[in-house]
């Protein structure tokens, strides 16, 4: 059973939100304020996070930075609800460390799917790997020590939210693969994903601030996706 936050001020919305995600089997609790969200999860940390950008007082955008600046919270998944003619919002909420959005109106069924998504764990026994069996990727000067989720370059601690971690950890396992948008957000996302290639795009470049060495390593490939260098 996951504990879900669920940031919503419309109480009709969060009143359906919590319905479905206790019929999938999760605990939800709601909060109907952006500046009541870091005391909730300090005190009592979350599976995820699921944060409405219009809320009074503090909006989603700020509450989303807080989260990801705050250590104890920093790699909790964050999925926003987002209106639909809100594209500069969400593309900057996913600039701030959101992992995904979902645009109201929603499918309930569809929210759901996409909170198991981010709930789920990417390992998958078919296919084992480092990933899976909680190893250490290597690549130049970077480390990842998938069992405890640290990542290290030039011995130096660098932080990544949960899905971003996923991505790098992916890229690197695939180095040398011309890896379409679809693939990734299939593979990392984990399931058929409709919001938009924007998504991966946001997600390389902050990777791409986090560790400079990938600036030139991490090749985009026009019109289709992107390429890890074999050797950085």
């Amino acid at each position: 059973m996951a504990r879900i936050l669920v940031v919503e001020d419309d109480a009709d919305i969060a009143a359906l939100i919590m319905h479905y995600l206790q019929g999938a089997g999760h605990a939800p609790e709601i909060v109907a304020t952006g500046s009541a969200v870091m005391p909730r999860l300090v005190d009592q940390p979350a599976d995820l996070v699921l944060l409405d950008l219009m809320l009074p007082g503090m909006d989603g955008l700020l509450v989303c930075q807080a989260i990801r600046q705050e250590p104890r919270t920093a790699s909790t998944p964050i999925v926003m609800l987002t209106a639909r003619g809100e594209e500069t919002d969400r593309v900057r909420g996913l600039e701030l460390g959101a992992d995904d959005y979902v645009t109201k109106p929603f499918s309930p069924k569809e929210l759901v799917a996409r909170v198991n998504a981010h709930l789920r764990r990417s390992d998958r026994a078919a296919s084992p790997s480092p990933l899976a069996s909680g190893g250490v990727i290597a690549y130049g000067p970077i480390t990842i020590d998938t069992a405890r989720h640290v990542i290290t370059c030039d011995g130096k601690d660098v932080r990544l939210t949960a899905k971003e971690f996923l991505l790098l950890c992916y890229l690197i396992e695939h180095r040398g693969r011309v890896l379409s948008r679809d693939l990734l957000l299939t593979d990392v996302w984990g399931y058929n994903y409709t919001g938009g290639t924007r998504t991966v795009d946001v997600h390389i470049r902050r990777i791409r601030e986090k560790l400079p060495i990938l600036t030139t390593a991490l090749a985009t490939i026009k019109q289709f996706g992107y390429k890890l260098a074999d050797t950085p």
